[in-house]
């Protein structure tokens, strides 16, 4: 089911289907960026000049993440001060380092995300039961 919604950014009009967006990220400063389904281009919300477009991206994220992870892989992980909610199915490879850190790219931006089961332990147990549920592979298991 798609969720398109119009976005004002820069003096244009986007009309955007949230559903295909693969990851919004929510900064310190209340920012939220996220990058346009199948290009590189991020659009920036600030809610002091942008409110109900802010709005409605909070809305979305709102409802996603209240799914159960049975029914959507949309998850919230916090990385390098800022909070990512990402579409883990969107996420097409994923890389399992020997010190048990995680990498993974986000698809429309190029940003890789690198989740230490340390420092991040609640996310990584996010990823990795998503990788398991997926595609049947426990990361880090040898056979």
């Amino acid at each position: 089911m798609a969720y398109w919604v119009i976005i004002r950014y820069e003096r244009n009009e986007y009309v955007v289907n949230f559903e295909r967006v693969t990851a919004f990220c929510y900064e310190r400063n209340s920012r939220v960026t996220f990058w346009l389904p199948d290009s590189a281009i991020p659009i920036v919300i600030n809610p002091q000049s942008n409110l109900e477009d802010y709005r409605k991206i909070l809305e979305f994220i709102e409802k996603v993440t209240g799914l159960g992870f049975e029914k959507a892989y949309w998850v919230k992980i916090f990385y390098e001060r800022n909070e990512y909610v990402i579409n883990l199915h969107c996420i097409s490879s994923f890389c399992h380092e020997p010190n048990g850190r995680i990498t993974f790219w986000l698809p429309d931006s190029s940003i890789p995300i690198i989740i230490n089961p340390v420092s991040n332990p609640e996310s990584y147990q996010k990823v990795m039961e998503y990788i398991r549920q997926v595609t049947g592979f426990s990361l880090g298991v040898r056979s």
